[in-house]
């Protein structure tokens, strides 16, 4: 039997730093971010929080040259242009 754990990361909305790779509707639905590859894995959820609203919820699909990409692509409120 194979047991496996992820985790939960957040980030405050406000000094968030990522990329979008995808976005519909001015929201962005796949983000890219940078991530320590030794602490994290693909599996892990990502919520991001614009004071106590979550705007985006999501998880890692990928981990390449020390950035992960998530999506989210129904409820994402997270801004598609980055400030």
């Amino acid at each position: 039997m194979e047991v496996s754990f992820c985790q939960t990361l957040s980030f405050n909305a406000d000094n968030f730093d990522y990329d979008v790779v995808s976005q519909e509707n001015g929201n962005a639905t796949i983000i890219k971010f940078p991530i320590d590859e030794k602490h994290y894995s693909p599996g892990d959820v990502v919520v991001v929080l614009q004071d106590a609203e979550i705007v985006f919820h999501g998880i890692i699909g990928k981990i390449q040259d020390g950035e992960a990409y998530a999506s989210d692509p129904r409820g994402s409120l997270l801004a598609a242009t980055v400030q």
